[in-house]
């Protein structure tokens, strides 16, 4: 704790510091709370598409056997030609927003291929982009995590540090000022009853 002087301008002082703590703390705990729903809401965003993406591999699982035939699906015949994500703002925090992809898909001969390719390519389009979106909703509970971390060391140095330790502070100059008041006005008698003797 700081030495603090105790003066009236230091009292001042630290009255319009306490105001100050006292107004932005319920904003700080409203930015806490929203942080806290939007966290919430985008794990669940987060689960909802993992398990959208599982239910597609499962169903890829009944193709499986196809992808044996050797030439067809090469790991080259689908690529990510061009991420989609534009920048949002939840209570102050630049977030990514998933948007889409671009796609390329390899020129293939459409008599010499076989005809599950082109749902092969599609579903692996449709895991491809579940899994993009995903990744950018983990990037976003990330940077929301770390603002989180950050209000509420805030919340908790303001409530816990900051406002009892200046309400000290004025409590402290108080009785000083207040003492030394009692201190003059007890002086001023004395010194008027040394005059009243001096004058008899």
């Amino acid at each position: 704790m700081a030495k603090i002087k105790l003066t009236k301008n230091e009292l001042k002082k630290q009255k319009d510091a306490l105001k100050m703590y006292q107004r932005y703390l319920p904003t700080l705990m409203l930015k806490k709370q929203q942080l806290q729903m939007e966290i919430r809401n985008t794990e669940s965003r987060i689960r909802t598409l993992l398990a959208e993406k599982d239910r597609v591999n499962e169903q890829f699982k009944s193709w499986i056997a196809v992808f044996g035939e050797q030439g067809y699906f090469t790991q080259d015949i689908l690529s990510v030609t061009a991420l989609r994500v534009e920048t949002g703002n939840i209570a102050g925090v630049e977030i990514p927003v998933f948007k889409g992809a671009d796609f390329e898909v390899q020129p293939y001969d459409l008599l010499r291929t076989p005809l599950w390719l082109d749902t092969a390519i599609e579903r692996m389009r449709q895991v491809l982009l579940l899994d993009l979106e995903a990744k950018t909703l983990e990037e976003q509970q990330r940077r929301l995590e770390r603002e989180l971390r950050t209000t509420t060391q805030r919340v908790n140095l303001f409530e816990k540090v900051k406002i009892p330790e200046t309400k000290a502070n004025i409590k402290k100059i108080r009785v000083y000022l207040g003492d030394q008041q009692t201190a003059a006005v007890v002086r001023g008698k004395i010194a008027k009853r040394g005059m009243e003797r001096a004058a008899e």
